[in-house]
């Protein structure tokens, strides 16, 4: 029996390798070249006016936090309302900037709940963080609209949302599909190995005011004002001089990674697709069954499904059942406040709490088969009937 992982990323490789090979003939693999042709085609696919390739997700993070506070003036300790359920990059990126994150407690999308987060808002509160969990947006617009009601920034951690899209409905009939995050301040994406749109690791950063994407292009490349690609000429001839008006740091995409996430930007609508339809297999199997929650999807939410959870008892002895029969599924994620770094936060969010310890995201990729669905379905369910 073959082992089924959480998740397996999907490379074309010759596609890849071709990409690759351009970057290689060319003789330029950093900064410039393949960034600036996927910036144009993310843009193209997205909607979005500006997109910075980077790194990761992580330092689009902390690059966000960092321009809106300098932009905006705002001082050290200024709150940021957050999430306790995501990686702890969404977090750390607050603490970056000395800033103090303050934690709203989740609905059952697994999103924050915009009645908790507006009994957050304080004098100090500057902005939302907003994470779209699995590529579910949850109230989305709800948080929106908290954060127009009082002035705040919209922060929007799209780690999982590469080509989630919100769906505008009248009676019922689909008529408009926008690209989620476009009515954000600024939107992070992540183009890590397993996300629905992988490198090896790479990321986008989205800001909807464009001095500030350039303030971004500027910190991303230790503050320098032009980058290498843009200070040589068609004619190789390099113009060596440049100023260095702000601090900055190394976070810029490279041209490898970029050829790579250009490959993957071509299917992942297709590839979101099959995973929407892993996800109605899962669906159909497990409803209804004693024991298992299902996580609540917005109907105006046309999802990437980065991540299938569901709510169970007994999660530890289910899991090592599961790997029994060479099933491997993930927990997204523990709560943030249970770590020694933000446990001063402990006890505010009761629902992400609890819920964090029965979460199980079983495994959702573009290698499975239905075949490989079923067999995950069967043993979810044999493993409840041992425990309940």
């Amino acid at each position: 029996m073959k082992n089924i992982q959480v998740f397996v990323p999907k490379f074309r490789k010759e596609e890849v390798l071709a990409e690759i090979e351009q970057c290689l003939d060319k003789a330029w693999t950093g900064i410039g070249f393949k960034t600036v042709e996927i910036e144009n085609k993310w843009k193209e696919y997205t909607g979005f006016k500006n997109a910075h390739f980077l790194n990761s997700n992580t330092v689009g993070l902390h690059l966000a936090v960092k321009i809106l506070k300098y932009v905006n003036q705002w001082k050290d300790k200024d709150e940021i309302i957050t999430t306790p359920l995501t990686f702890v990059s969404t977090n750390h990126a607050i603490k970056y900037e000395n800033l103090k994150p303050i934690f709203a407690d989740i609905d059952d999308s697994l999103c924050i709940d915009p009645i908790d987060v507006e009994s957050k808002i304080t004098k100090k509160t500057r902005a939302i963080m907003f994470v779209g969990m699995g590529g579910n947006i949850g109230k989305y617009k709800e948080i929106k609209d908290l954060c127009e009601k009082y002035n705040l920034k919209f922060i929007f951690d799209a780690a999982h949302c590469a080509g989630t899209k919100m769906i505008d409905n009248h009676n019922g009939v689909c008529f408009e599909e926008n690209h989620v995050g476009l009515d954000a301040d600024v939107s992070i994406f992540s183009f890590q190995a397993v996300k629905n749109l992988p490198t090896a690791d790479s990321g986008m950063i989205c800001f909807k005011n464009k001095d500030y994407d350039q303030l971004a292009r500027k910190m991303s490349w230790l503050g320098i004002d032009k980058d290498t690609f843009s200070r040589t000429n068609s004619k190789g001839k390099y113009k060596w001089d440049y100023d260095v008006p702000t601090l900055g740091y190394k976070y810029h995409g490279n041209s490898i990674m970029a050829g790579m996430a250009l490959v993957g930007l071509k299917y992942l609508d297709d590839d979101n697709k099959r995973r929407r339809e892993i996800a109605k297999i899962y669906d159909s199997g497990l409803k209804n069954i004693k024991g298992i929650k299902l996580i609540k999807h917005n109907p105006e939410c046309k999802s990437s499904r980065h991540l299938y959870q569901i709510i169970v008892p007994y999660r530890n002895e289910i899991m090592e059942f599961l790997n029994s029969k060479n099933i491997y599924p993930g927990v997204h994620y523990k709560d943030n406040t249970l770590y020694e770094l933000y446990n001063d936060s402990y006890g505010t969010c009761p629902v992400a709490h609890k819920l964090s310890k029965k979460l199980i995201t079983l495994p959702i990729h573009c290698n499975m088969t239905d075949d490989d669905c079923l067999y995950v379905i069967k043993n979810v369910k044999l493993a409840l009937s041992k425990f309940i």
